[in-house]
Parts: structure tokens; sequence; C-alpha cells
């Protein structure tokens, strides 16, 4: 890029360390010359001017849908490199006849993977009008929401990155990315028109860091903008132990995308389904079986009314009358809506599992109390409650199921973080856990010679030889 660059664009540039600005300039000319007409032909513009919406599309058509590439286009075409921000009222600079300019295709690109709040706010109202009004409505934003999460979920299985997930084993994706849309829409505050602003938008990327998390992979990877220090994001958490050839999983991926950060682990530990009413049967032991001894768990259940909830157990469950687990923990909804509901302080009620008791309800129980939680299921398989008149006292949730008494469809039971680790000497996969002892000589060694007492050493039983 020559002198005469517009010192607006100079600004933008300087975002970007030295050894990642070739890399941004070199955006535009390779997209002019990986692309001719639609049927191969060259452009009628000169080239080295400007990048055509055919262009754009030879880039992104596998990695997004047509109208989001489209919305991405216009909003380029859009922007006025003598000006510190895209143009929010409507007017563009340039017609989109007559192609994006590399100034501002710098400008989209750095304001993209290396802009505010503030900045970003322009593009995405670029993106989501239908003409030059100066505002948008929650509509438009959750339709182009609705074209970027599809564009996501589109790059996450091109480009291999499902982590052991298999999306024809699950849920509806288009139905789960509507869900999301309308979750990251109700975090809008519109004016008192009804109507969304820059400064109404701008509110909104600050608080919802989805939206430019989603934004930077649609641009990063649809441009295919490799900048240093910047890793992929990870959106998924792994899978691991699942039996896809015999489930149809209950989730899907946008949901995961919205779950999974609001777990303590995030996505570092690995979710393994460890109950499933369609592998395992209407068990209620057999449900416990899986709470149990692994860790953090999500538990997903889906009613004969359609509806889609669950909560999640910061901790392994034990089965005891009594109120267990921490404010980690939370209820949330899949369908009809996605929302999670965290833990308001009032009481410490976060979770319940008992059985085989005659002066304690049996069942497994999340928010509230006996005979009004925020999710019941009954210890007899296949009926439940979701009480919220008003809200459950736990967790402030409403009533999370289709009826406020349900009757079960299916349940899941997911671990999704580290298990627990076994005592000394309990058995685990029908082999005992060894002393620190055992495991290490050296330390025993070192105990032995600083004059310790091993005092576990008199108290356990000899061990048989595994050989024989």
């Amino acid at each position: 890029m020559g002198n005469t660059e517009s010192v607006v664009v100079q600004k933008r540039m300087a975002r970007f360390r030295p050894e990642e600005r070739p890399v941004v300039e070199g955006v535009f000319n390779r997209l002019q010359g990986g692309a001719g007409g639609p049927s191969g032909a060259p452009e009628k513009t000169p080239a080295g001017k400007t990048l055509t919406l055919e262009m754009l599309q030879s880039s992104m058509g596998k990695l997004a849908p047509d109208s989001m590439i489209r919305r991405v286009y216009q909003c380029m075409c859009g922007i006025d490199p003598g000006l510190a921000s895209p143009a929010a009222s409507g007017k563009t600079s340039t017609s989109a006849a007559s192609g994006v300019g590399r100034e501002q295709m710098v400008m989209f690109l750095a304001d993209t993977l290396r802009g505010t709040a503030e900045e970003r706010a322009p593009l995405v109202m670029a993106m989501s009008r239908r003409g030059a009004e100066a505002a948008v409505t929650c509509e438009q934003v959750a339709e182009f929401l609705q074209d970027l999460i599809s564009a996501v979920v589109q790059i996450l299985v091109h480009r291999g990155r499902l982590q052991g997930w298999k999306p024809e084993r699950m849920g509806d994706v288009s139905l789960g990315v509507g869900l999301l849309a309308e979750q990251m829409c109700s975090e809008l505050k519109p004016a008192d028109e009804g109507g969304c602003d820059v400064s109404c938008l701008e509110d909104w990327i600050f608080r919802v860091s989805q939206v430019s998390l989603y934004l930077e992979m649609l641009v990063a990877e649809g441009l295919n903008v490799s900048l240093s220090g910047r890793p992929a994001p990870t959106l998924l958490p792994p899978c691991r132990e699942t039996p896809w050839k015999d489930l149809k999983c209950l989730l899907d991926l946008p949901t995961i995308m919205f779950l999974a950060p609001q777990l303590p682990d995030s996505y570092s530990a690995p979710w393994r389904l460890v109950f499933s009413t369609q592998l395992h049967g209407e068990s209620f032991t057999r449900m416990v079986s899986g709470l149990t001894k692994h860790g953090p768990t999500l538990l997903l259940v889906k009613d004969s009314k359609g509806h889609a909830f669950g909560g999640f157990a910061s901790h392994t469950w034990d089965v005891k009358p009594q109120f267990q687990g921490d404010s980690r923990c939370f209820l949330f909804t899949v369908f009809p809506r996605l929302r999670v509901y965290t833990a308001t302080g009032y009481n410490q009620h976060f979770m319940y599992l008992n059985q085989n008791q005659q002066t304690m309800p049996n069942g497994l129980g999340m928010g509230g109390q006996h005979g009004y939680f925020g999710l019941w299921l009954e210890r007899d398989f296949g009926r439940g409650h979701s009480r919220g008149r008003p809200k459950c006292t736990t967790y402030g949730s409403p009533q999370l199921s289709g009826e406020e008494d349900f009757t079960l469809d299916s349940v899941e039971v997911w671990a999704v973080g580290k298990p627990p680790e076994p005592e000394e000497d309990e058995e685990v996969d029908g082999k005992k856990k060894k002393s620190i002892l055992d495991v290490n000589p050296e330390v025993q060694a070192m105990m032995e010679m600083s004059g310790k007492t091993l005092h576990s050493q008199g108290l356990r039983e000899p061990e048989e030889d595994d050989e024989h």
C-alpha cells in the first residue's frame, strides 16, 4: 500500500503486528486473483481496483450462506475510508455495483479482527439492515445472527473442528441456530421506539461476547486471514466415549455452543455420555449410576410436550437425604427457548438425590424445596415436576416444562468435567487404586530415610500378585 492511503487506514493497520500487516494487505490481491466472473470469465472492472461480490463468493462460498456473504459485501461497500468509522446513517460511500476498494477492505478487516465494540457496531448495523434506515429492528438483527451462526457451524463442519461430535446423530442444527439467535437477541436493549441504533448495538456487542467471537471467526476463516497469536477459537468441547452408532442425541451444535461457556471448566474437559434412556432404558437406578462418581454432569430432559430443559451439577452427585452442590449449579431450558438460570443466593438447595428411603422424598431435585422443586424427577421413573410460581427460589427460574407436572419422553446425562479422584483402594474399572507408596517406591525410600512412619503400611491387606 502506498503513501496515498488515508490517515484513518494507516491507524487501522497499526493495530496489527509488523509480521501480520503483509497478511492483511495481501487479502485484497489474493481475493482478486482467486476468482473471475460467475463462469470464470475476467471481470469487467479493471484488475487491482475493486473487489466484486463474485470474488467474495468464490472465497467464502463453502463456509457461509450466500445471504451472509452478501451482508459482508454490502457492509464493505458502505465503508468510507475517510471516516473514523463506517457510515452508520445508511449512506454508502460506494455503490454495491462498483465493488469494494482496497482501503474499504483493510478497514473492514481491522474493525472485525481488532476492533472495539464501538467500531463493530456500525458493521453489525450495516449487515443487519435492508435499506438506508438509521436503526434496525430486533427481528433484522436476529436474521443477521441466524446467517452468522449458520456460517460458524458450516466452518466447524468444513474445517473438521467438530471435536468428536456427530451432527448427523444430533438435533436439528437449523432449529438450534434459530434458538441461539433468539437468545443472543434477547440481550438487546432497544430504544423506546423499538428500534436498535448504533449505541444500542455497541452496548449489546460489549456485553454479548459471542457476537464479536463469531464475527471474527467468519472473517478470519472465510477470507483466510491467518494472524499470529490468534489460534482458531474453540467453540465445542471435546466429545469422548459416546456410542454414536446407536444414539440420536438431544443436543445440537448451537445448543452446545451456548451451554459450554456457562460451565466452570468451559471447553477444557471432554463431554462423555454416561446415561441415555434411548441406550440404557427408563431406569432411575441406572441413571443414578451415571450421575455418581463421574464429576460434574449436565442433565438433559425432554418431556412429552416437546419441551427440553435440564440442570448443571457442579460436582459429582451423592445419594443422601440432604441438599448438596454449590452456587456454580444452574438450571436451563433448550426448547422452546435457550436460557440459563443461575443461583440467586436465596438458599442452598442446589442438588438433591435420594432413593430407597421411607421418611424423605426419593428422586432427583434441583432448586426450590421438597414438593416444590425447580426441577424434579420421581424415583418411579417417568414423571416429574417443575414449579416456578412466580419463580424457583434457588435459581430464579420459571416453569421449565410444558406442564407443571410432566411426563418424561427421554433423558440424557453428560459428564462434563474432570471425574473425581478415586479413594485409595477404591476399585476403578475393576482395579484398585494404588497408594502413592506403591506407585513411587522412591517416595517410600525417602520417607524411611527421613524417619517418617509409614502408617498405612501395617493397615493394608497384602495384595495378591496380579500375574497369578
